[in-house]
């Protein structure tokens, strides 16, 4: 059994990323989905941006670490877009991560932008639409590419037809059923051999 922290993405914590944490959990792992906005959700990309301006970094960062705590040191970190900001940082800084999910973002891993280097050998998943506007067009798409290089041959992207953004969410309008149904297939997988 693998434990999974998956931080949710710009709108919030939604009936739809706990779903998909239910789906990719199964009856096999752990996926525990901290709520970064204390029980707020938002309807739009554009209203959850505006929220997590208001939010303090190192009040976030805190509340981060009190959802942590409790939680075995030996964690995959999953993150859907914004979440991943969070997932790849801790994956990219904690001794005892297992691995990373990174959904619909990737972080660079090189440059002035980078947190820094891909740990050696930690194993990754990156996955997204190759017509989405966030991640195929403002770099994720690349970064994921030059991680899954750094990597070794440790991470894998997978990118599918489409071109909506948060495709993995079956509450949002964007939501892509048969997409997210082979991601959760790959997912779950590939934690099984973590």
């Amino acid at each position: 059994m693998v434990d999974v922290v998956l931080f949710h993405h710009i709108q919030g914590l939604t009936a739809g990323v706990r779903d998909l944490a239910e789906r990719i959990g199964g009856a096999r792992h752990r996926v525990h989905t901290p709520d970064l906005y204390a029980g707020r959700t938002f309807d739009s990309i554009d209203e959850g941006f505006a929220f997590a301006q208001t939010l303090d970094p190192g009040e976030l960062q805190h509340t981060i670490g009190d959802a942590l705590a409790p939680l075995p040191d030996r964690l995959v970190y999953a993150g859907i877009s914004w979440g991943v900001t969070h997932a790849q940082r801790l994956a990219q800084t904690r001794a005892n991560a297992v691995g990373a999910v990174l959904l619909e973002a990737c972080l660079p891993v090189t440059g002035e932008w980078a947190i820094g280097a891909w740990p050696a050998g930690l194993p990754a998943q990156i996955h997204g639409h190759d017509g989405d506007e966030f991640f195929a067009f403002e770099g994720d798409i690349e970064s994921a590419r030059q991680l899954v290089v750094q990597s070794g041959g440790a991470a894998q992207l997978y990118s599918y037809s489409g071109d909506s953004h948060l495709f993995c969410d079956r509450s949002l309008s964007g939501f892509d059923a048969e997409a997210t149904d082979l991601l959760v297939t790959r997912v779950r997988a590939w934690l099984d051999q973590v």
